[in-house]
Formats: C-alpha cells, sequence, structure tokens
C-alpha cells in the first residue's frame, strides 16, 4: 500500500527537504489508519477471550496511533523555513518528535507491565476463539509490514522519529506474537499464563523504547558525524593540490539536510594571498554542491620551501608517533631566538588517552631536547578529534 501511495503522491522532481516532508506525512497518515484498526481489532479480541495481554496490546497500538499524529506533527514543524530566532532552521524539532514516541512506548511499557503483574496476582480464566487468533495473526503481518516501511523510507531520509517508529513496530509484533502463543496456551493446556505474558511483552516494549530514546538523545546532544561524510569532506578539500592539509574539522547538526561545517585548511604560506582565498571560496562551494551543507573554511598558511622547517615538522610528527600512533600535529611552525627556538604545533589528541594533557606535553618536550636538540623548545596546543 505505501509503495502505491507514493507512486501516486510523490513528485520526483520535489527538493530535498520538500521530499522528506512528504515521505513523512505519508508514513505518518497511513501509521494512524493502521494502528486504529489495530486497536479496535484487538480491543476486541481482548474483550472476547477475557485477556488483560491482548487488551493491553490493543492500548499499546493506540498509543501508536498516538506516536504518528506526534511525527506527523515532528515532520510539518521540523520543514519550516528559518526565522530570525532560528536562523538555523527547525530540523531539531524531529529529533524531539522522535524523543516524545520513545517516551510513549516507555510510558505503555510500564502500564503493561503494571496491568500484567495485577493479572498474575489475580488470574482469570481467559478462551480464544478463531475470531481472535486470526485478528491477532493479521495484526503480527501488518506490524511487521509497518516495521519494513518505516525502517526503509526512514534510512532512505535519514529520519530519528521513523527509525524510532519501525523499532516500535518490531516490537509490536513480537509483543502479539507472544500474547497470541500464551492464549493458545492457555486455551488448550489450561496454563494461566496471561499475566506472565503481559510482563515479559512488557519488558520487551521497555527494551524498544528505551533503545530508541538512547538513539534521539544521541542525536539531540549532538553525537560523532559519520565516518564516511568526515572522509568524503577531507577526500574533497584534499582533492585541491593547493591544500596540503585539513584539522579541526567540525559539524554541526541542525536536522538532517541543515549541517554545517567549520574546519582549517593548510596552504603553502608562500602562495599568493588572493589566489589562496580564491581557491577557498572554490572549495565552500563545491562542498555545498556536492555535500548540501554550508562550509566555512579557515586558512591557516604553512611554510612548505624551507628544509630547516620541513626537517624539524618531522622530527616533531616522529616522537608524537613514538609516544602513540594515533597521535597528529598541525599549525607547525618556529619562532628562532639567539638562544632558543620555540617549536609551536598542535597536538590532536584521542578521547581516553592514556596521559593527562600535561604529561604528555612534559613527554615530548623531553623527547624534543633529547632527539632534536637542547636549545629547542616546544609550545603545545592540545587538540580533540
Amino acid at each position: 500500500m505505501i509503495w502505491l501511495l507514493e507512486k501516486w503522491l510523490m513528485k520526483k522532481t520535489q527538493e530535498e527537504a520538500k521530499m522528506r516532508q512528504s515521505y513523512g506525512m505519508l508514513c505518518g497518515m497511513v501509521g494512524i489508519l493502521l494502528n486504529f484498526l489495530l486497536f479496535a481489532g484487538k480491543f476486541l479480541a481482548g474483550t472476547l477471550s477475557n485477556s488483560i495481554a491482548i487488551v493491553a496490546d490493543a492500548f499499546n497500538n493506540l498509543s501508536d496511533a498516538g506516536s504518528s499524529v506526534v511525527s506527523l506533527i515532528g515532520f510539518k514543524m521540523a520543514a519550516q523555513k528559518p526565522d530570525e530566532k532560528h536562523p538555523f532552521g527547525h530540523g531539531r524539532l524531529e529529533y524531539v518528535s522522535g524523543l516524545v514516541i520513545a517516551a510513549i512506548i516507555l510510558v505503555m511499557a510500564f502500564e503493561f507491565i503494571w496491568n500484567s503483574f495485577l493479572k498474575i496476582l489475580h488470574p482469570e480464566e481467559n478462551s480464544v476463539s478463531y475470531l481472535t487468533a486470526g485478528i491477532l495473526v493479521v495484526s503480527i503481518f501488518i506490524k511487521l509490514y509497518m516495521f519494513s516501511y518505516n525502517r526503509k523510507i526512514g534510512k532512505k531520509i535519514q529520519s530519528a522519529s521513523m527509525k524510532a517508529a519501525a523499532v516500535d513496530s518490531l516490537s509490536d509484533a513480537c509483543a502479539t506474537a507472544v500474547v497470541l502463543g500464551c492464549s493458545l496456551l492457555g486455551h488448550y493446556i489450561g496454563l494461566l499464563l496471561d499475566g506472565y505474558c503481559g510482563v515479559l511483552v512488557g519488558l520487551f516494549i521497555l527494551y524498544a523504547g528505551i533503545s530508541a530514546a538512547r538513539e534521539t538523545i544521541s542525536l539531540l546532544l549532538g553525537q560523532k558525524p559519520d565516518e564516511q561524510f568526515v572522509q568524503r569532506i577531507r577526500q574533497i578539500v584534499l582533492s585541491h593540490k593547493q591544500v596540503c592539509g585539513v584539522h579541526d574539522l567540525i559539524v554541526h547538526d541542525y536536522g538532517v539536510g541543515r549541517r554545517m561545517i567549520s574546519l582549517h585548511a593548510e596552504v603553502p604560506a608562500e602562495e599568493d594571498f588572493l589566489v589562496m582565498h580564491d581557491v577557498i571560496d572554490h572549495i565552500e562551494n563545491e562542498l555545498y554542491k556536492k555535500l548540501a551543507c554550508e562550509a566555512t573554511i579557515h586558512m591557516d598558511p604553512v611554510v612548505t620551501g624551507n628544509e630547516h622547517v620541513n626537517q624539524l615538522r618531522k622530527a616533531a610528527e616522529h616522537i608524537g608517533k613514538q609516544i602513540d600512533e594515533r597521535l597528529s600535529i598541525h599549525d607547525f611552525r618556529i619562532v628562532a631566538g639567539p638562544t632558543h627556538t620555540n617549536l609551536i604545533f598542535d597536538i590532536v589528541v584521542p578521547y581516553r588517552f592514556s596521559m593527562r594533557d600535561e604529561e604528555l606535553i612534559d613527554c615530548i618536550a623531553k623527547e624534543v631536547q633529547a632527539q632534536i636538540g637542547e636549545e629547542y623548545f616546544v609550545v603545545i596546543r592540545i587538540d580533540k578529534a
């Protein structure tokens, strides 16, 4: 169904932002319709069979319909254009909607567990008819279908809220399968497993909610950018022969399709300043066209034609690699004086490094004087990846 609606309603010529909004609205409306149908069917089945597990599962689907409404609102608000108060747009509202969906899942999980615990304390017999079993089987297949299209489209448009909805749909399918199995055992064998089944399903839904919340919270806090995206940036910048190196790359994420990047590009100090400025402008435009992100590039002039400086740079890099292969340096320059020479550079230190910053600087200073010469001192700034 979703693919027929996609061909009918979606326009291939739409801009990326419009396309994402259309996909979000489409999946949200389909989700509302299917979840309301599932709620009605399971509520009927639970009432007929006197099963707390099936009734709770029905209200879980009702909460999913509410989640779809939240998702619809999130996509609509996230697509708003930038304004005076929000110059970078409203893309992060989509992450907020994903977090709200996760919260709804968690609330329903606790409610499910509590009601099931009460059923354990006060067990009641329940019966399963062919109609009840048929409704549950159909609902499992519908939820698996919803999981499939939410996951596929969520990956296609990089939507946190749709990925959360996919996880929820899969957990619902598993929950309903457990409910069906326990109901059949209770009906044919006489084991009163309804309450225990409800607790297990509630715990499963609780885990799904925590997983969905963890993913969206990470996005809101500002997680590490995708490694492929970072490598693509470096590849584009370094493809220009005038650029000697790239460092201090930062990705600012304001929602999918609203990313800004800033970086430092090392260029030969001997080259004409205006020529280098034109090269940097060209790189910024190329990043915008190829990666759809705004870029701000700072030029770092480095001496490349002085053999003595080059030798000192290589020696400093070698000392860093001797301490740890993951260490790298940039912005290397020297300030020579009558009694000593300062080697000035930044060193990139990985997270959870075994040495404290002061210990690392002291270690490098000692190795520089031991390997290069006592007249050399270091002025080092610690950077993080």
